[in-house]
């Protein structure tokens, strides 16, 4: 069991923390998605089309690889100021990004941007687990859920008018005042609770496990496979390091332990399964559906709607229903919504948007409580790590789903839309099916007495 329970810190100082960690999380899911509106603006002015997909691309690399060291350092050092130091090059990296003066500026300042996100929401949720209790803590990050998905559904339309009234550069200057109120809010009432360790980060496994995170990802969105092969390599490499070091980055430890090997596996399945599946439906909407652009876009809101709503809902039924179940339950709903969706692509669109409605209930049911339980089996001195572990399987799984997804779908099919898209699109539904049913079988060796 945890040892994180929630200090004696006045109830006031403690939300007016919270509000402030919360406006971080905001300012970074606002990011992801304020951004692309943007695009088109972008490189027309800088005149970089054929650098396009490097500012996305770039920006969830180093958040993805940056997110473990942030947790596992947490660990050793000090939530707080780690926190603090994420948001400050967040915002520093916002700045630089609506300054560019060219595409390969804009591609370092997305970089650097990145690095700070991947404090934001792994730290986040780690302080969580340490302000509140058990019981507690489901609320709150159901609500961190619901801020996620209001920023995802403002994000496109917030950039399209501040490209439109103002300029592109606005896009990433949005951020710097709410991010000041979120570092003086975060300053000024957070308490640290983290007992600081007399050991050393694991610094050639941690370099060892940069490097091959960060061959994996890029391999896998740049399609550069054999990199990505190379990247698993490394990854070993820095395992085998890892296992032997008194504080490793990951969470090896946790990792020997049913509940959050389960939990790291049923993230990585789900990623892959839901982030693989998302990265095309937009492309179905508009090459086999015949939709709109702005249908292309808002097929997407439903399962993001769902998503907020199953977490807002697990935290009330967490009284009455064991963690397990709960992921038990997530992963079931997701294993027949990917079944139907097999069915039914070729169907009309509101049947998929109504069916993605129901996926995102199975990803709030699942990937909530899979998170919960990780952190609760942690000890205190794995915390940071166990959280952050967590986030990195499910975009790790994200980006791998969506790789393996375009090898199913195809280049042709791709390119070309129609009934080899809707086929194609019919296997991935498929393969993500298969996902998630592993998904299922793992958490049903989850009991009460492991998890509750």
């Amino acid at each position: 069991m945890s040892s994180a329970q929630a200090g004696p810190v006045p109830q006031l100082q403690r939300t007016l923390a919270t509000a402030g960690l919360i406006v971080g999380v905001f300012l970074n899911a606002l990011e992801s998605s304020v951004v692309a509106t943007a695009m088109p603006s972008v490189i027309r002015e800088l005149q970089g089309a054929s650098l396009y997909a490097l500012p996305f691309a770039v920006y969830l690399l180093t958040s993805t690889v940056s997110s473990p060291l942030w947790g596992r350092a947490s660990d050793i050092v000090g939530r707080k100021r780690l926190y603090l130091a994420g948001l400050l090059l967040f915002l520093v990296g916002s700045a630089l990004c609506g300054a560019a003066q060219s595409m390969g500026w804009l591609i370092a300042a997305r970089a650097l941007q990145g690095v700070g996100a991947g404090a934001l929401l792994t730290l986040c949720l780690t302080l969580i687990g340490e302000l509140y209790t058990l019981e507690e803590r489901p609320r709150i990050q159901a609500f961190i859920s619901g801020v996620w998905g209001i920023s995802g559904l403002v994000g496109p339309l917030l950039g399209g008018w501040l490209t439109d009234a103002l300029s592109w550069r606005w896009t990433f200057y949005v951020s710097l005042p709410f991010g000041v109120v979120a570092f003086w809010m975060v300053a000024r009432y957070l308490h640290d609770q983290t007992e600081r360790r007399q050991v050393q980060l694991d610094w050639w496994g941690a370099a060892l496990f940069t490097l091959g995170s960060g061959l994996i990802v890029w391999g896998l969105e740049s399609r550069g496979f054999p990199l990505a092969g190379l990247g698993a390599l490394i990854l070993l490499g820095a395992a085998a390091l890892e296992s032997r070091h008194p504080s490793p980055l990951l969470p090896v430890q946790a990792l020997r332990e049913r509940v959050p090997r389960i939990a790291f596996a049923g993230n990585f399945l789900g990623g892959a399964a839901y982030f693989g599946v998302i990265a095309y439906l937009p492309l179905y909407a508009q090459g086999v559906a015949g939709g709109t652009a702005t249908a292309a876009g808002a097929i997407l809101t439903p399962m993001l709607v769902g998503w907020t709503c199953a977490s807002i809902l697990a935290a009330r039924l967490m009284k009455r229903a064991s963690l397990a179940w709960l992921s038990q339950l997530g992963f079931a709903i997701l294993s027949v919504m990917f079944a139907l969706l097999a069915l039914a692509v070729h169907l009309p669109l509101w049947v998929t948007s109504a069916l993605g409605f129901v996926v995102g209930m199975g990803m709030g049911f699942s990937m909530l409580t899979l998170l919960l339980t990780a952190q609760q089996a942690a000890g205190k001195g794995e915390l940071g790590a166990v959280t952050s572990g967590v986030m990195f399987a499910r975009q790790m799984g994200g980006a791998l789903g969506t790789a393996l997804m375009a090898l199913l779908i195809g280049p042709l099919a791709l390119g070309e839309g129609g009934p080899l898209l809707a086929d194609g699109l019919a296997r991935a539904y498929l393969l993500a099916l298969g996902l998630v049913l592993t998904g299922l079988v793992l958490t049903l060796r989850l009991s009460p007495k492991h998890v509750d």
